[in-house]
């Protein structure tokens, strides 16, 4: 039997340091990794950590020169090399080297960069925690290793992740996505629970985990939690969950009961200043159905005259904003310190107190809800229709006539008296003989109205003014009755909609503008520019459209005129802002629906990615696919999928506007 022989390991040596130079034999040509200068400075910290390989310069006769090249380890070189170029090494020091002597210089090379095993994130992780607990700070740990202070923290809620599902990560059976949507919650037995509910589900997308971990929490973009403040939260013992691998809009506020608490208490707190102003009565809560001032007159204060200090300040926050205005007026999206100091000048700019009369107080009350950038909103003003005041019928001190005559219909008076009255004077007229005559008269100003469009323009818009703006008013003999439908109390959160928050705040700036009494309404509207009048008759043209789709009032006709009145002009839901979510749409219909929009819009594909899902992860799935899309539901959601016929009309009406007209009028409206 041969004896088997023994492996001899290459000498090592310490060789000064300008004794070595690069080899041309080194197979490294990309550069990769960590930076020359970083693992110089390691290098400084640390000193080197492993030796080079080097390979002895011969002279013809085969002599060593005392020279050495290096094939593998050239990195190393570098970073010694420019130790030594700014004077913190000698360049006679020392470096520890193996030498070889057999083989050749490629196969070293070569070897020594694929033999060597690159490290598993999760050591990494482990690593980090394990210089954690031995007190190194994360800022020590994140200078050591050339990295951020953020991305220690990211390694070290990686680590303490619940150590079955790390196991799980290092066997490959979850994805490194898949861990890090596991450390959007701390708690381990959730994590393990989470985990084991998704092996019996067909697809573990992060954004699933997440919202499985999350369940029950509120987001810190919510209302009720920007109302409160995540700081105060905190501060009262709640806990804030927090993804540090992806955009969280702040996190989850994972105490919703607390928060309830908090937002009750804060609410009812703000709800006695606004008590203290003497209003007659206060309906506080954190939101209120769209439309639920439907039925009340609104009375409106004075602002408080300002005194000159506040002149100044509100000339100088304008000035501020237009300019503000101005440097960023071509940018699609205003950097965060531009947008937080805008949102502070139009705070302030609104916040001029507004004075009521006591007359009016005395009526009226107010709504004290939160909008939905989680601020307090305050509807002031009022009337219930049972607190409306009763008209008294003036006493005159004249007896009432006594009816003693019937009326026949050939106009012959019968009386109840024997004799005859031959007065001469002047007696009224009979109801009957009135009646003829204001009909002779109705028809021919109907007659005469009709050849003049500017001034039945103005009679139409004088009628729905009075019924929209004024409870009550009957100064327009002209028979229109636009209804401003109650429907939005049936529907969560219309009212924090762009669109919604538009009308209100349009409806409110006309009234503003309009005379307190409607008696005064008429001369005001005949003073009005042209534009100014066509801009409120859209607005209260607009208030009467009701194409609300009710089973228990049968319209089809109306409908499918909404959805032509829609194509006319121009409405795209998506550019108005409603999107497709959970809450919106695919909660509330089957799942054959959310795969048919899935389908619509991301393909078969996606469809059929989560058609295995159930309910709830396939709504958080659709959710996720259809972001940012502009799908919409064809039906009920207008614009419908147009016919070419009707495109044509659509332009070709446009087309027959007057551009400047049309501009005009659009900047009137927005005004």
């Amino acid at each position: 039997m041969t004896k088997q022989q023994k492996i001899t390991l290459s000498a090592s040596r310490d060789i000064p340091f300008n004794k070595l130079m690069l080899s041309q034999s080194n197979v490294r040509h990309v550069k990769a990794g960590v930076s020359v200068e970083e693992l110089a400075e390691d290098i400084a910290r640390r000193t080197l950590l492993s030796s080079i390989t080097v390979r002895p310069v011969l002279d013809d006769s085969g002599a060593e020169t005392g020279m050495y090249t290096i094939p593998a380890g050239g990195r190393r070189f570098r970073a010694l090399e420019l130790l030594v170029s700014s004077r913190r090494m000698n360049k006679t020091a020392l470096v520890p080297c193996i030498v070889r002597m057999d083989g050749l210089a490629e196969e070293d090379s070569l070897a020594e960069t694929v033999q060597r095993a690159p490290l598993h994130p999760l050591d990494q992780f482990r690593a980090f925690q394990a210089m954690r607990e031995k007190g190194r700070t994360e800022q020590e740990i994140a200078a050591a290793f050339f990295v951020s202070a953020s991305v220690v923290k990211q390694r070290l809620k990686l680590a303490a992740v619940a150590p079955s599902l790390l196991d799980a990560y290092a066997e490959e059976e979850m994805t490194l996505d898949q861990l890090m949507a596991f450390t959007v919650n701390p708690d381990r037995a959730r994590q393990e629970q989470v985990w084991a509910a998704l092996q019996r589900h067909y697809s573990w997308q992060p954004y699933e985990i997440r919202r499985m971990l999350t369940e029950g929490a509120v987001r810190a973009s919510d209302k009720r939690a920007q109302f409160v403040g995540t700081g105060d939260y905190v501060e009262a013992g709640g806990e804030i969950l927090r993804d540090l691998f992806q955009q969280d809009d702040g996190g989850w506020l994972q105490d919703a009961a607390l928060l309830d608490v908090m937002v009750r208490e804060k609410l009812a707190e703000e709800a006695e200043a606004v008590r203290a102003e003497g209003w007659k009565w206060l309906e506080v809560d954190t939101e209120f159905p769209y439309g639920h001032t439907f039925g009340m007159r609104r009375v409106h204060g004075e602002a408080v005259p300002m005194s000159d200090e506040k002149v100044a300040r509100y000339q100088a926050l304008k000035a501020e904003y237009e300019a503000f205005e101005a440097e960023h007026a071509k940018v699609d999206e205003l950097p965060d310190e531009v947008d937080a100091r805008l949102g502070e000048i139009m705070e302030a700019l609104e916040a001029r107190p507004i004075r009521f009369e006591a007359d009016d107080l005395a009526l009226a009350g107010a709504f004290v809800s939160i909008d939905s950038s989680g601020r307090r909103r305050v509807e002031r003003g009022y009337v219930r229709p049972e607190d409306e005041p009763v008209e008294e019928v003036e006493d005159t001190g004249e007896d009432a006539p006594q009816a003693a005559a019937v009326e026949n219909v050939d106009d012959t008076v019968v009386s109840t008296t024997d004799e005859e009255e031959e007065d001469d004077g002047l007696k009224p007229f009979s109801d009957r003989l009135v009646m003829e005559l204001t009909a002779h008269r109705t028809l021919a100003l109907r007659n005469t109205l009709a050849l003049d469009p500017q001034v039945a323009f103005l009679a139409a818009l004088h009628a729905m003014v009075l019924r929209l703006f004024y409870r009550y008013a009957v100064d327009s003999c002209v028979e229109i009755e636009p209804r401003n439908a109650a429907f939005g109390s049936q529907v969560p959160g219309l009212g924090d909609t762009a669109f919604a928050q538009a009308i209100d705040q349009r409806h409110e700036t006309w009234a503003r503008n309009l005379p307190k009494a409607s008696e005064d309404l008429w001369e005001v509207l005949t003073e009005f520019e042209s534009c100014s009048r066509e801009a409120l008759f859209a607005h209260c043209m607009a208030m009467s459209v009701n194409a609300v789709h009710d089973p228990s009032q049968r319209r089809p006709r109306a409908i499918a005129h909404a959805d032509v009145l829609a194509g006319t002009v121009g409405l795209d839901m998506a550019n108005a802002g409603w999107t497709a979510t959970g809450d919106s749409y695919f909660g509330r219909v089957t799942k054959a629906r959310i795969l048919e929009a899935v389908r619509e819009a991301k393909g078969d594909d996606a469809a059929d990615r989560i058609a295995r899902l159930k309910k709830a992860e396939m709504v958080t799935a659709a959710e996720d696919l259809l972001s940012g899309t502009g799908w919409l539901p064809e039906p009920g959601l207008p614009p419908l999928k147009w016919s070419s016929a009707m495109f044509r009309k659509t332009e070709e009406y446009h087309g027959q506007q007057a551009p400047e007209a049309r501009r005009d009028c659009h900047e009137v409206t927005a005004g």
